[in-house]
């Protein structure tokens, strides 16, 4: 039987020109610098490693959700959704672009509205001019429901844009990095449909609103709540949310402070489902968590509905 020559030097498996004399721990093939993978105890080669994460349990947060999270994809991805609309809205609006930017409420600081928010900015109602008389029109009572979801993704000129997302990255990202992914997309989107729902209960017809504010004060409450769960202190984010209260009330004719009230509600409940659910029980509680608010929410929604009065009559 021959031999190898006693002088052979071994190369990697996977880039031959390569001279090696690092093994795989697992497998016991050469592997090369960019091939290798620091182990617990000596280094693994690609195949490895990866048939190694099919049967290794992934890394969970306090809250059962994935460490993903701690990257802030959904939070980026939410923010360019909302640049992206207002975009949009902007190219609707034509010659009338500026108006988008600016030139309305608060001395100019607003927004006025565009195309895009004449289709999905939240109108209760309408009611005739003056009067009380119901309107048919491109209302939530009229069964435009989607103005609920739409409206959070709306904004009313770049100050509103800029202010609300700043607040989304702020808070945002400490949220998703302590719920995961998934747990803080149903949190946003259910924050916003809660201020949405108050808006529909307690506006005046007539106005419509946008914003994704219902879904920020959302993410207020359910920051204060999971860093109570962490006994984390809270002290740094009560005095902001006591001035975004402070400036809802005192400019109420240009902030809706139904949606702010609505999400910070909102936030608070799922938060608390989502924290202080059993270990053992979490992802089931978490989920009727979910669909509970839902369902509260769509029987607040129907419970306004029953309240509009009809196409024709005196309100």
């Amino acid at each position: 039987m021959t031999q190898p020559p006693a002088n052979v030097v071994p190369v990697c498996y996977r880039h031959t020109d390569r001279e090696t004399y690092v093994r795989c721990t697992r497998c016991d093939r050469p592997i090369c610098p960019d091939c290798m993978t620091e182990a617990s105890v000596g280094f693994q080669c690609p195949e490895c490693v990866r048939e190694g994460g099919k049967t290794q349990r992934q890394a969970r947060t306090a809250f059962g959700g994935s460490q993903a999270g701690a990257a802030g994809t959904v939070t980026i991805t939410l923010i360019v959704i909302n640049v992206l609309v207002f975009i949009i809205g902007i190219i609707s609006a034509g010659r009338q672009a500026a108006d988008g930017l600016g030139g309305g409420g608060l001395g100019g600081l607003l927004g006025g509205s565009t195309p895009l928010h004449d289709f999905g900015a939240e109108v209760p109602y309408f009611t005739a001019r003056g009067s009380g008389v119901r309107l048919a029109g491109d209302s939530v009572a009229d069964g435009d429901w989607y103005q609920l979801f739409t409206a959070m993704f709306l904004h009313y000129g770049l100050l509103h844009l800029a202010m609300n997302m700043w607040a989304l990255w702020i808070l945002g990202r400490p949220l998703e990095a302590a719920l995961g992914r998934v747990r803080f997309l149903a949190l946003y989107l259910l924050c916003g449909l809660g201020g949405g729902v108050l808006v529909f209960l307690l506006s005046a017809p007539n106005v419509p609103s946008a914003g994704a504010s219902g879904a920020i004060f959302g993410m207020f409450s359910a920051l204060i709540v999971v860093l109570r769960k962490m006994k984390l202190s809270v002290a740094s984010i009560i005095p902001v949310l006591i001035f975004n209260l402070v400036v809802t009330f005192s400019f109420s004719g240009y902030i809706s402070w139904q949606a702010h009230v609505g999400g910070l509600i909102t936030g608070a409940i799922v938060a608390a489902g989502f924290a202080y659910a059993p270990p053992k029980q979490r992802t089931p509680i978490q989920v009727a968590t979910v669909l509970g608010t839902l369902l509260l929410l769509g029987i607040l929604l129907g419970v306004g509905l029953a309240n509009v009065p009809a196409v024709g009559t005196a309100a």
